[in-house]
């Protein structure tokens, strides 16, 4: 009997909430941002989540203006859906309504090259990769294990190698890129405007201000404070408030 009621409500969350989104995009088309975006608030109640569900949520945001809100869901939809280039081009277009403009210090030498490598593609898509590479080597092993000739042995001897040095690339690189994606704790500033202190009570020095939209990374807590880093490297004490962590 428990097992049908559960069966049975579970049945019923997702009618409503496949109701409650089909409601927000016949409201979204009609241009009632404001009451779409209550459609897909209600289904996000319900714990059901997509990308495409952040997506259009970011929409209506956007559309009534409302900086924060709309570039908070984008990036949500992003976490779901890391290789969506609309959802990133849209992203880019709210951030350009921000206030705050943060330089990224930008990274020289090795470093530089290590990043821009393994930050072309998310972890899952460079796990992949690697399970790729690593069904081409097994190939090319019964190939070199199979052959009778010396030449097509040296081939995929040489082959194996090559696949092996590309393999631990792309482990290292969705390794790297979990680690990173683990250790970052992005969130989105949400008051209007807020004083960012230089240690966490509101009796300390300004840092420097922060507007609303504007994307920090929380590094970690002390009661009701947050010490957050700009992308340009400056760290501050904000009030948790007035801030929302995207994961």
């Amino acid at each position: 009997m428990k097992k049908l009621l559960f069966i049975f409500l579970l049945i019923t969350q997702v009618f409503f909430a496949q109701s409650g989104f089909e409601t927000g995009n016949s409201l979204y088309q009609k241009g009632k941002y404001e009451q779409a975006v209550s459609a897909y608030e209600s289904v996000l109640a319900t714990k059901k989540q997509s990308a495409e569900l952040y997506f259009n949520l970011a929409n209506c945001y956007f559309k009534l203006n409302k900086v924060a809100p709309a570039i908070y869901n984008y990036q949500k939809a992003l976490l779901l859906n890391p290789e969506d280039s609309e959802i990133k081009n849209n992203l880019k277009f709210a951030q350009k309504l921000t206030i705050d403009e943060v330089k990224e210090v930008p990274k020289v030498g090795f470093s530089k090259w290590i990043h821009d490598l393994t930050s072309t593609f998310h972890y899952n898509t460079w796990a992949w990769i690697s399970v790729g590479f690593s069904t081409l080597f097994l190939l090319f092993f019964l190939g070199y294990y199979f052959s009778q000739t010396a030449l097509y042995k040296r081939i995929f001897f040489f082959g194996m190698f090559v696949l092996l040095f590309l393999l631990s690339i792309s482990i290292s690189a969705a390794i790297k890129e979990k680690n990173n994606f683990d250790n970052e704790k992005p969130a989105i500033v949400f008051a209007e405007m807020i004083l960012v202190k230089s240690e966490p009570q509101t009796a300390s020095s300004t840092v420097f201000t922060l507007h609303e939209g504007t994307t920090v990374y929380v590094l970690e807590k002390v009661d009701n404070w947050k010490k957050i880093e700009l992308i340009d490297g400056t760290q501050g004490w904000i009030e948790k408030t007035a801030i929302k962590e995207v994961k």
